[in-house]
């Protein structure tokens, strides 16, 4: 689940034509941050919510804003 949200990320930033730095900058992170975060170094779903979901057969989706 959280890799998929991740790849997400990087899709769109790639459709952007957005680096980690330009993001940062865009978020108020520091790129450290912003690459840590991508990588899965940090900012999983804590394991509470993760039980939840499973136990209720969901899963966490990241999908474009609607316009």
């Amino acid at each position: 689940m959280n890799e998929q949200v991740r790849e997400a990320v990087k899709q769109a930033m790639a459709a952007r034509d957005m680096s980690q730095g330009e993001l940062a900058r865009q978020t108020g992170l520091v790129r450290p941050a912003v690459s840590k975060l991508l990588n899965g170094t940090v900012g999983k779903v804590p394991d509470n919510w993760q039980r939840i979901l499973d136990l209720l057969d969901l899963e966490l989706v990241v999908q474009p804003k609607k316009q």
